[in-house]
């Protein structure tokens, strides 16, 4: 007998909260979504903190590690966690990684610091990149310079003097005659540095130039170029602030990056960081002209791709997750298909099959990526929904594949913006395709499941004030979990407290599999 198809929507960002006040998601128009919650079975599920890996149940979640939980059915201390246990443990510090870049720069050079300057323990960390200060003064390194990328989405949006000062602060307690650190440039996130996907490699060059050869607007200090910035560009916030360079008394960078120098970029997560990895790393490097390459050596907190050894040097071990849903359905010969626009494409290949970048079993696995606008996705906040849910559509309907999953990036990359009216047009554009998703379902009598990665959307304004001040970070609100389809009485949704690390059992319950043995259980029951 022919399994049933089964589909999974994940909703980036959309989450959970019975709160009014700035929810893009209870205030837009959701026909849909509304008709699943009233009379189909679902619950909410935890996606932040320790259900993802996290350190506690204060750290926000994230795409990244949401989709790891998705895809594997197991919780893996990840990212901040992962690195704060190999600091905690001084794993990292002897590690031959952290001993070679202390070395390559001590006498001659320079060590640098690239990354995001915030505590949102997304991307990074700050108290992680003191860490790693405090020892390097330790190890006898003389001069150190940090790069500084500006947050503003993972944190309060214009919080980055806030981290300037703490910065500053513990750089003046650690310089002394033998140790001398300081700011040397820095610029907005969404601005320079971070871009992922190739969606925009003009990013990373603009950052490249800012870091490496100091180029830009200059100034004396950090904090005058922000409030400069934020005088000139009225309403600018944090992650879009534009590039600037620390000069000295003579109009000299005080941090281009030459030979002998030793470069950590201290960002523990990987989407954001592959690129300006690669710009290090790679000799055969094309997607822009770099001018100089200077002969460095460079680490990443972690390896932001181990199928590709991006990058060739890390200091934290990555965790090695065994056991995916992938590998399962492949046992299985279950074929699957898998769909996003580019922003969020590696979320349903890449963290979904355990952090690895090429199918395991090409037989058996489709995956299509629709291509992201480069404008900002407050400007078309149905960004590319329509167009990813006809291919959806079509490949439900090919009866090719059994087990089928998508990504709608809106409610995630819109929400960032902080644009609360444009988020409700996203979630909106995203409830209107998940109807079209139905019908086709209805159509081969398959079962669906929407769920979401963590929240965002639904927490638009800061909760703490009444002026509408905008949040662009993630929350840590539950996420809905909804089941539906034709003839589904006989599978019923368990009492308990369940996270996204449930979610593969549940897919393979539904394909009539067992599940993994090393998996959280699933969150329904069925019977025959």
């Amino acid at each position: 007998m022919k399994k049933r198809t089964v589909a999974l929507v994940i909703m980036d960002g959309v989450g959970v909260s019975n709160n009014s006040y700035g929810n893009a998601v209870k205030n837009a128009n959701t026909t849909n979504l509304d008709y699943l919650m009233e009379n189909y079975p679902n619950t909410l599920i935890h996606a932040y903190g320790t259900y993802v890996g996290l350190p506690s149940n204060h750290d926000m979640g994230n795409s990244e590690v949401g989709h790891n939980a998705l895809g594997c059915g197991q919780i893996y201390s990840q990212g901040a966690k992962l690195v704060n246990e190999s600091l905690a443990s001084g794993k990292l510090f002897q590690s031959n990684t952290w001993k070679e870049l202390i070395s390559y720069c001590k006498d001659q050079g320079v060590l640098h610091f690239i990354g995001l300057l915030s505590d949102g323990n997304v991307h990074s960390h700050i108290n992680q990149l003191f860490a790693l200060l405090d020892k390097s003064k330790q190890e006898g390194v003389r001069e150190v310079r940090i790069h500084i990328l500006l947050d503003g989405r993972d944190v309060e949006k214009t919080s980055a003097l806030k981290y300037v000062h703490l910065l500053e602060e513990k750089l003046n307690k650690l310089n002394d005659y033998n140790f001398h650190s300081m700011i040397a440039s820095g610029g907005g996130r969404m601005n320079i540095t971070m871009d992922r996907y190739e969606a925009n490699w003009g990013m990373v060059e603009k950052g490249w130039k800012t870091h490496v050869l100091g180029i830009g607007r200059k100034f004396r200090k950090a904090e005058e170029a922000i409030l400069t910035n934020r005088r000139e560009n009225i309403g600018v916030i944090d992650q879009d602030l534009d590039p600037f360079v620390i000069v000295d008394e003579n109009n000299k960078p005080v941090g281009e990056i030459h030979d002998h120098d030793s470069v950590i970029l201290f960002n523990f997560r990987g989407d954001r960081a592959l690129e300006i990895s690669r710009c290090f790393d790679e000799e055969n490097f094309l997607p822009f002209d770099r001018i100089r390459t200077p002969k460095v050596y460079y680490a990443g907190m972690l390896q932001y791709d181990a199928d590709f050894q991006i990058p060739k040097k890390y200091l934290t071990e990555p965790p090695k997750i065994k056991y995916t849903l992938t590998e399962e359905l492949n046992q299985y010969k279950i074929s699957e298909y898998a769909i996003s626009e580019t922003q969020k494409f590696g979320h349903v290949t890449y963290f979904w099959n355990g952090n690895r970048l090429e199918k395991l079993n090409p037989d058996l696995e489709e995956y299509v990526e629709i291509s992201s606008d480069i404008d900002g996705f407050d400007k078309k906040p149905e960004m590319k929904s329509y167009e990813i849910t006809d291919k959806f559509v079509e490949a439900i309907h090919s009866g090719k594949y059994e087990f089928l999953r998508m990504n709608f990036p809106n409610g995630d990359m819109v929400g960032h913006t902080g644009n609360y009216e444009a988020t409700v047009k996203a979630v909106e554009a995203v409830d209107d395709n998940i109807g079209r998703i139905m019908k086709a379902i209805d159509e081969v009598e398959g079962i669906l499941i929407v769920l979401a990665d963590h929240g965002n959307a639904e927490e638009m304004y800061q909760t703490n004030t009444q002026t509408k001040d905008a949040k662009t970070s993630h929350t840590t609100n539950p996420v809905p979990f909804i089941l539906y389809g034709k003839n589904i009485e006989n599978i019923k949704i368990k009492k308990g407290e369940f996270g996204l690390a449930n979610v593969a059992s549940t897919i393979t319950t539904l394909l009539d599999i067992d599940p993994n043995q090393h998996w959280l259980e699933s969150i329904v029951t069925k019977t025959n």
